[in-house]
């Protein structure tokens, strides 16, 4: 029985240098803490981190071996947001807790038919496109917009 190796330490984009094995991950996908992986060349591991992280695309996972597994935000279908106000429809698609990429003349964020019928009310237009994700990070942590905990009386809705 082959023993897979274990990634238990993390490294941020801009932090590790060197070679390393690509895996490419969807935005969901990024978000783990123990879970199998495979590498671009079909090389299996497993991630066991001491608590549930968001990987961001360029960040390094080191192997029990020694190797660096560099993670790759994969392409996956989104909506491209566009409109007269960004800021505005920006604001709306926050105020629902919902992951957004902000470009200068655009906004991307995962497919959502519900999500994108409400910014076409608001005068937005939404185009399908397939594209890495990676949205801007929460205000509370690190990588994911709901990564603080709510407080009732601090936070209502």
């Amino acid at each position: 029985m082959t023993t897979l190796p274990i990634a238990q330490t993390l490294h941020r984009k801009g932090q590790w240098s060197g070679q390393a094995a690509r895996c490419e991950l969807d935005y969901t996908e990024r978000f783990l803490r123990r879970k199998r992986l495979s590498t671009s060349t079909s090389v299996s591991f497993l991630v066991d981190l001491a608590q549930t992280t968001s990987l961001d695309d360029g960040d390094a996972l080191v192997l029990t071996d020694g190797t660096l597994v560099e993670i790759v935000a994969a392409a996956e279908e989104l909506y491209q947001v566009t409109g007269s106000d960004l800021v505005r429809l920006a604001w709306h698609i926050g105020n629902r807790h919902t992951p957004c990429q902000i470009n200068a003349d655009h906004l991307l964020i995962q497919a959502d038919p519900v999500i994108g019928h409400m910014l076409e009310h608001l005068g937005a237009s939404i185009k399908t496109v397939s594209a890495a994700f990676t949205p801007e990070g929460g205000a509370y942590g690190h990588g994911r917009t709901h990564s603080h905990e709510h407080v009732a009386t601090a936070h209502d809705h």
